[in-house]
């Protein structure tokens, strides 16, 4: 190892090291002998403040934390990184990857933060990973997980631990729940992956070639509550969330039973995709026709185009999602707009007319296509929207 190699940066305002590209440190942890010179540098975790100062955690809290992580808080970050055989500077960017804030130098973490250290760090070793993949899986995989476990504290949680008799702590219900919830939500949580990682690598195996997996046509949807803002002065807090709850239930509901891929939920907006402009039609349409039989639920709208995406950490972007989104802000209350994409594809099928006057000899169309005038969209140029409806 080189003089070169055993500098390292100088921690930020945060106390940690710094967790920028690693381009210049790029296999590293792969080559350095354990236990090397700047291996473990002592000032990449700096405590910020003296441990007398530092809040005492609760004990009840921490009572559950072992519960949950299966060992007692054991290791100070620097100590991990030497058992895992880390570099400390590494460890730092996957546990920032993963969403967990610096803790200077508290002793914190446990023997599963060790093995998780271990197993990434291992993935770059063997080089089935680089080290900037392992952080991205590290980013992932926290980012999505950080979202479920607030969703479940908050949807049921919650609820289940408030006291039932008077004079018991939450403490006194919260950790016998716990104990009994933990291995069947675990359990289940790993078989949703399995499915969803299934689901996902078929994709991948059917694909013609890289850069399909990369750049791919899709068709893309938005859909949007009309007037949410103004909702959100009107209802009370709970109410709002019970409205957002059901849209969201409402939409990934449809989206998935009629093949479609929910990419995410933005409160009062759900974006999502499908191999095929009919598939993605058939969703937005449903969308429509489902909610506005819903006493409690504002109007919707809903966009769609097809073309070249860019699909990275589960999300899509790129000129097609952008005029997804465009459309999605002009159409009228109750509609379905599409760009010139989706009717060419969808005529292309025979699931919609090519023009009336085709429509007028059956033909079994599932789909019907209105012109609208042409219009400028920011960004975008000038775009022929399509209204979308469903024929018969």
């Amino acid at each position: 190892m080189t003089a070169d190699d055993s500098a390292v940066p100088e921690p930020d305002a945060e106390g940690a090291a710094d967790s920028d590209s690693g381009a210049d440190r790029a296999g590293r942890s792969a080559t350095e002998p354990a236990g090397g010179a700047g291996r473990y540098p002592a000032h990449a975790f700096e405590e910020r403040e003296p441990p007398e100062d530092r809040p005492k955690d609760n004990p009840l809290a921490l009572k559950v934390e072992e519960l949950i992580l299966g060992s007692a808080r054991t290791y100070t970050p620097f100590q991990a990184a030497r058992a895992a055989d880390v570099p400390m500077d590494l460890a730092a960017r996957f546990w920032r990857a993963m969403g967990f804030a610096d803790i200077g130098q508290a002793r914190a973490l446990t023997e599963a933060d060790v093995l998780a250290l271990r197993r990434l760090a291992g993935l770059v070793e063997a080089g089935l990973l680089n080290e900037a993949m392992a952080v991205q899986v590290a980013r992932s995989t926290g980012q999505t997980t950080a979202r479920l476990a607030e969703w479940q504290v908050d949807s049921f949680l919650a609820g289940l631990t408030v006291s039932p008799e008077p004079g018991m702590s939450r403490m006194e219900v919260t950790y016998p729940l716990v104990e009994l919830l933990l291995p069947e939500l675990q359990e289940f949580i790993v078989y949703v992956w399995r499915r969803q990682l299934a689901a996902a690598t078929g994709r991948v195996v059917q694909a013609q070639d890289d850069e399909e997996m990369v750049d791919r046509r899709l068709a893309v949807g938005f859909a949007d509550l009309v007037g949410f803002t103004r909702l959100t002065r009107r209802l009370e807090e709970e109410e709002l969330g019970e409205l957002v709850e059901a849209f969201e239930t409402t939409a990934a509901d449809l989206v998935a039973a009629h093949g479609g891929r929910l990419i995410k939920t933005l409160g009062d907006e759900v974006l999502y995709v499908a191999d095929e402009a009919g598939t993605a039609a058939e969703i937005g349409l449903r969308l429509i026709e489902t909610l506005s039989n819903d006493e409690t639920m504002p109007e919707l709208r809903v966009g769609m185009a097809f073309g070249t995406v860019t699909t990275r950490m589960g999300d899509v972007f790129g000129n097609t999602v952008n005029l997804a989104s465009r459309l999605t802000s002009i159409a009228p209350k109750d509609t379905v707009l599409v760009d010139g994409a989706i009717r060419e594809e969808l005529t292309a099928v025979g699931d919609a007319p090519r023009s009336e006057k085709d429509s007028g000899a059956g033909g079994g169309y599932r789909f019907a296509l209105q012109p609208l005038y042409q219009r400028p969209v920011r960004g975008l140029g000038v775009v022929e929207p399509w209204l979308l409806s469903r024929r018969g």
